[in-house]
């Protein structure tokens, strides 16, 4: 599809940059007609703020911020809805494509279009929580969207094929039914990766980038540590990330005497600055508990292919709908979630210079074909 004469609007809520980021960029770079981006705080955040930016052949000609907040975030859920209505009928006139992410979003997107104000709607599903609320009654209103919209868009945009088979097993929607569901991967813009040769790279450098939280299993490779090091002497495991575990992850390196040998460095903002931390490391890893992550099991996580992209070969569990393609394609090594495991496999892959080089071919390798370029422009 040629869009560079469509008029379109993406509409999502924001923490940090991510597909919906990655999208607008794409469509800033292909000159497309007018770009009305819509965007809200994914939490109740003083803050942060609603906003709206009208971008026409790449410049930003127009910007509205809300610096209206509610503490409750069901109250936001329905300003938000009503804001996103006002600033389209502020452009008195049709929009070819709406690109909504999450169900929100993209039920404004479907009443837009009944009212012929959007051409076509898109419900971009970024994640598939089975158990989105506590609440049973919100839990079931928020599903009862999640199908509204899937049998009302024009597309349904999944990024893991699991969440259309979630939809069918847990809520019912067969697939030959709400058959405008398709996949489309997270990406990553190889283009702006700066990968180290492989003598360049610190070979006994495991890295972790993410949430710190106990079901990211970070702890488990703190137990395998001492293990590792009566066989790796200088190995050392960076920590980069933030959360509610963190406090716990700190006393327990202290408790087996591993400050030299671990480093937390925080949340890094700087995506130039973390592209830097992950191309001189040697292995990520990524760790998910199955009896307790549900999210993950049906999404498409991101740092997976952030690791990739920078040539990092993963250790993982199986628990990522893509772990399986990971190892097969020697990208990486499904392991168990226990500390015997990950000791051994740490190991047996930074003491095999020659595997670990050929793992980080391969990585590299694998990840073009996640090209955000590709991604869209197949998909649009």
């Amino acid at each position: 599809m040629d869009i560079s004469n469509k008029k379109i609007i993406i509409a999502t809520h924001y923490l940090v940059y991510g597909a919906p980021q990655a999208l607008r960029e794409y469509l800033i770079d292909q000159k497309v007609n007018k770009l009305l981006f819509i965007a809200h705080p994914l939490y109740s955040d003083d803050s942060a703020k609603s906003f709206c930016e009208r971008i026409n052949k790449s410049e930003i000609s127009k910007k509205i911020e809300s610096n209206v907040r509610f503490k409750r975030s069901i109250i936001n859920y329905f300003f938000e809805f009503f804001l996103s209505l006002k600033w389209v009928f502020l452009e008195r006139e049709k929009y070819d494509i709406w690109i909504g992410v999450d169900p929100l979003n993209a039920l404004v997107g479907i009443l837009l279009k009944k009212i012929g104000k959007i051409r076509k709607v898109i419900y971009y599903t970024i994640d598939y929580v089975p158990v989105r609320f506590a609440n049973k009654e919100l839990n079931d209103l928020y599903h009862w969207i999640d199908k509204l919209c899937v049998k009302n868009a024009d597309e349904t945009w999944n990024v893991s094929y699991r969440i259309a088979e979630g939809r069918e097993k847990i809520r019912g929607l067969s697939k030959r039914i709400y058959a405008n569901q398709k996949v489309v991967p997270i990406g990553v813009w190889l283009d702006r990766v700066k990968r180290l040769p492989f003598e360049q790279i610190k070979k006994h450098q495991l890295l972790f980038v993410g949430n710190l939280l106990e079901k990211q299993g970070v702890q488990l490779v703190l137990d395998a540590m001492p293990d590792i090091l009566k066989e790796i002497h200088d190995f050392k495991f960076l920590i980069v990330g933030g959360g509610e575990y963190e406090n716990v992850l700190k006393n327990k390196v202290t408790e087996l005497n591993l400050e030299n040998s671990v480093e937390f460095t925080g949340w890094i903002k700087e995506r130039a600055q973390l592209d830097q931390i992950m191309s001189d490391s040697a292995l990520a890893i990524a760790m998910y508990d199955k009896e307790k992550d549900n999210f993950t099991y049906y999404a498409d996580p991101t740092k997976l292919k952030d690791y990739l992209s920078a040539g990092l070969p993963i250790l993982l569990t199986d628990v990522p709908h893509n772990a399986h393609e990971i190892e097969n394609n020697q990208c990486g090594k499904i392991i168990s979630y226990n500390k015997d495991q990950i000791s051994k496999t740490i190991i047996a892959m930074m003491k095999d210079e020659g595997k670990l080089r050929e793992y980080r071919n391969h990585t590299i390798e694998y990840i073009k074909q996640f090209d955000w370029n590709i991604i869209f422009k197949k998909n649009l």
